[in-house]
């Protein structure tokens, strides 16, 4: 059984024709302006609708002249709403959980809706939930976390003493083992939010984990392992590397400039930068020190790679490097032909986001998409690239590649190595069809 990714599925690829040098870059831009200009002049200022194509506004230009009420009246005072929500307007903009997923709520999932989100942070609203029994709000002046195993010193933390401690707050992508799974199979879902609905990013606040290690004295020359265990009623458990336990893992409270969501873990979770979200263990109780990996249900039994072989691929928790078109996607529609601007996310696990490349004829053809900063290790990219739509059949993909060389494969490749009995790490190029309707669908292109 294999303990890594052993060869990742992808090679480096020579940039497409128009992947720009330095030298280059002021052209590039005066070309794109003139683009632009081109195709806005062809009266395609409509966007991609979020779910069903909203009608073109019928007032004409006049309608500007007659002063609405919000501009003639006195609006809400101050502080009306203690804590802020969005506009009655964004409504339509939620998780969402798939019907039937599973056999009780508790055990189930809720997507983020990407294609309604902007630059690389999740709101924590929307943020997408994986539990296993459950969320809980628990109450954090009574929560506790214990240190213990191969250390000098046994020690449990109040949430006050973990709060105390120098803090970091850093930028990640967290993501579902089990993201993209139906699309190992023939295609299934709709749209993006239940494709690839099961990834967020956040900015995490909490204390590294090997400060807390190097405070209880961690026997360097025997651990090789920690296992995390968390407090709700599935007292999951993951086994985690030493080196990745004393590198970038962070004992988190905070997310997105406040304290943890319930259901993203509250008061206290572990943040494992590029590793499948099961082993950022949620409501955090117990940090144990070893020698050898524990082999728990959710990494002996569960969250394993079943191979066309018949074996079993163990420990398989970086999340390789990935991509998605997030508008024009599944369940959208174009309202017109003319300019559209192509925007998705890309992440990596194993380091950060170098070049995104961008085909409108399924594969056949790739231009370099525009990387939006900031682009950082172990978390979402946004991308974008300039496109005019003729009204003719289009196949729209995005293909990433990160900071080790790995390109993000096709399909077909994947399956190659991976087999087509798998459920987790599903990580190939997706495929979206515009029809000569302007509707957006998902297809598979091998």
């Amino acid at each position: 059984m294999s303990d890594a990714l052993d060869q990742p599925i992808g090679r480096v690829l020579p940039a497409p024709e128009n992947h720009l040098s330095a030298e280059g870059l002021e052209q590039a831009r005066k070309a794109r302006r003139s683009f632009m200009g081109k195709a806005l002049a062809m009266g395609a200022g409509a966007v991609a609708a979020t779910q069903a194509p909203r009608a073109l506004a019928a007032e004409g230009d006049s309608a500007i002249l007659e002063l609405p009420e919000h501009t003639r009246g006195l609006g809400r005072p101050v502080a009306e709403r203690a804590y802020g929500l969005p506009s009655k307007w964004e409504a339509n903009l939620q998780r969402r959980e798939s019907p039937g997923l599973t056999r009780v709520p508790q055990a189930s999932v809720s997507f983020a809706p990407l294609q309604g989100l902007f630059g690389i942070i999740t709101p924590s609203g929307l943020h997408f939930e994986r539990h296993h029994q459950g969320w809980w709000d628990i109450d954090p002046s009574k929560h506790r976390l214990m240190v213990h195993g191969l250390v000098k010193r046994t020690r449990v933390f109040t949430m006050d003493d973990l709060m105390r401690l120098p803090s970091v707050s850093r930028i990640h992508f967290i993501e579902c083992g089990a993201n993209s799974a139906p699309e190992w199979g023939n295609v299934a879902l709709p749209t993006v939010q239940y494709t690839h609905g099961m990834v967020s990013c956040s900015e995490f606040t909490g204390v590294l984990l090997s400060t807390l290690l190097e405070m209880c004295g961690i026997d360097k020359k025997a651990a090789k392992f920690v296992l995390a265990e968390g407090a709700d009623g599935s007292s999951m458990t993951r086994t985690i590397d030493i080196e990745r336990a004393m590198d970038d893992c962070i004992v988190a409270w905070g997310m997105n400039g406040e304290m943890l969501r319930p259901e993203n873990g509250y008061p206290l979770r572990l943040v494992v930068p590029g590793v499948q979200g099961v082993s950022w263990v949620k409501y955090l109780r117990r940090i144990e020190v070893g020698d050898q990996k524990w082999a728990a249900k959710d990494e002996a039994v569960h969250y394993i790679d079943l191979m066309p072989d018949g074996t079993h691929r163990q420990y398989t928790g970086i999340q390789e490097c990935k991509s998605v078109i997030t508008t024009p996607s599944g369940g959208q529609t174009l309202l017109d032909k003319g300019y559209y601007n192509i925007s998705g996310l890309a992440w990596s696990g194993r380091g950060s986001i170098k070049r995104v490349d961008v085909s409108v004829d399924g594969g056949r053809n790739w231009r370099t998409a525009r990387l939006e900063g900031p682009v950082l290790p172990k978390a979402l990219a946004r991308f974008n690239i300039d496109w005019v739509w003729d009204g003719k059949p289009a196949v729209l993909q995005s293909r990433a590649m990160d900071s080790t060389g790995y390109v993000q494969p096709k399909i077909n490749q994947l399956r190659a190595v991976r087999g087509t009995r798998s459920i987790y790490h599903q990580n190939a190029i997706q495929s979206w069809r515009v029809g000569e309707n302007g509707e957006v669908s998902n297809v598979q292109v091998y």
